[in-house]
């Protein structure tokens, strides 16, 4: 009477699957109960089997390599190409930096683009229409103290108030078209 597969396969430091690879392929034979006589399956074994073939069973020898003395810049990896634990590490990144901004997106955290640009271009429009009203709205009252004609003061301030306008280019709020540019 033998031993159990899984049993023989602890007796000879492989998996269960290799034993039964090995009865399949016919390297092994196992007994009439389905048991496994360790002697014998032993012996099967080294003589239906193929000696390692070279390298398989060498220890990998390890080389020192010098770094790239100009690395590329524009990914931080080095310039003669990625290996695979590179690129898996630059994937990984990539997939966290993408679940970050999935998140903050559901907590609300982040600001629609386009809205953001809409808001800014009604908030320098408002503005402008503020400047560009304002010698209308005070020209009377500053006339009225200074005791000089309404129109005339109101004409005096317009080209002042047009050129340093937000839509005038002059000033930080735009550009000559009247467009805010971000």
């Amino acid at each position: 009477m033998g031993i159990s597969i899984r049993a023989y396969a602890r007796h000879r430091g492989v998996s269960d699957t290799a034993v039964h690879k090995a009865i399949r392929t016919g390297r092994i034979t196992p007994e009439a109960d389905g048991t496994i006589d360790p002697d014998r399956a032993d012996r099967d074994w080294t003589r239906n089997s193929e000696p390692p073939k070279a390298g398989t069973g060498s220890r990998t020898v390890k080389v020192r390599v010098a770094e790239d003395p100009a690395p590329n810049l524009a990914t931080g990896l080095p310039a003669g190409g990625t290996t695979l634990v590179q690129a898996r590490t630059v994937n990984e990144v990539v997939k966290a930096q993408t679940n970050k901004v999935r998140l903050a997106r559901l907590k609300g955290e982040l600001v629609d683009r386009h809205q953001a640009i809409a808001h800014v271009f009604k908030l320098a429009r408002t503005e402008r229409d503020a400047w560009l009203n304002w010698p209308a709205r005070i020209s009377a009252q500053m006339a009225a103290r200074l005791g000089v004609e309404a129109h005339t003061l109101h004409v005096a301030w317009m080209p002042p108030c047009a050129s340093t306008s937000p839509s005038s280019g002059n000033s930080r709020f735009g550009s000559i078209d009247g467009r805010v540019r971000l």
